[in-house]
């Protein structure tokens, strides 16, 4: 009998995890991928491929990597290398989400599947959720939420392409722009460490000068000198502290 109730528990909060598609975050991301729709059009994919790339390689960024692979031209293995690089950030993110929503008894196998959902929107929303769902529930409503998003983008995307040709290119790559902009608001309001603020602050700083140095690498630059910086800064306030 607790198993049962326990089984419909997780369904409930699955299914809670689904409604997240309607949020403010999941209207956000979606109008994203209504840009990346258009731009993958206009780069020469095929509703299949954008489809694919949107399913498989599932984060934003790297599908722009992909798609800039694309269009200038880049070798297949350039190309793996630099959406490697780039997925890397996913592994902190994994890191600190799969803490606080797994259960004593769930399988390394689940949390395989499941780390291919995470990405921005599904991170930042669950870590803003979890602390008002019971352990039990945090599995079921993170595979809801992830699952969810990844599948409807995904239809978004096959169903638009061509319907958004017509869309201007800066209008394309400002409905792109609004997940990052939301993250770094929701990662800003919902940090608890002065940490945290420094590395942002310092970030929006460092990157301006990182891209005219580096563009190629700038996102590495600036991750690196604003993060030391920002934990240097945050050592030094730890140890004058009484």
């Amino acid at each position: 009998m607790t198993d049962m109730r326990a089984e419909r528990s997780r369904r409930a909060w699955f299914v809670e995890g689904m409604k997240g598609l309607f949020s403010l975050p999941g209207f956000i991301l979606m109008s994203a991928f209504v840009g990346f729709t258009a731009l993958a059009f206009q780069s020469g994919l095929t509703r299949e491929e954008a489809a694919f790339l949107t399913f498989f390689v599932w984060a934003l960024p790297s599908q722009m990597i992909v798609v800039g692979a694309i269009s200038s031209g880049m070798g297949v293995l350039a190309a793996f290398l630099a959406v490697s690089l780039a997925s890397i950030r996913m592994t902190p993110m994994v890191a600190a989400l799969v803490p606080e929503i797994r259960e004593k008894k769930t399988s390394s196998a689940l949390l395989i599947f499941l780390s291919h959902f995470v990405a921005i929107t599904a991170w930042v929303y669950t870590l803003k959720k979890v602390q008002d769902i019971p352990r039990e529930g945090r599995i079921a409503f993170f595979a809801g939420l992830g699952i969810t998003l990844t599948l409807v983008n995904t239809a978004i995307v096959f169903s638009l392409y061509g319907v958004v040709s017509q869309l201007p290119p800066i209008a394309a790559g400002t409905l792109y722009f609004l997940t990052p902009m939301y993250f770094v608001m929701s990662i800003w309001e919902s940090a608890r460490q002065p940490v945290i603020y420094w590395a942002l602050a310092l970030g929006m700083i460092v990157a301006p000068a990182s891209h005219y140095v580096a563009p190629q690498i700038d996102m590495l630059v600036t991750g690196l000198v604003a993060g030391t910086f920002a934990y240097v800064i945050d050592r030094s306030r730890r140890r004058r502290a009484p």
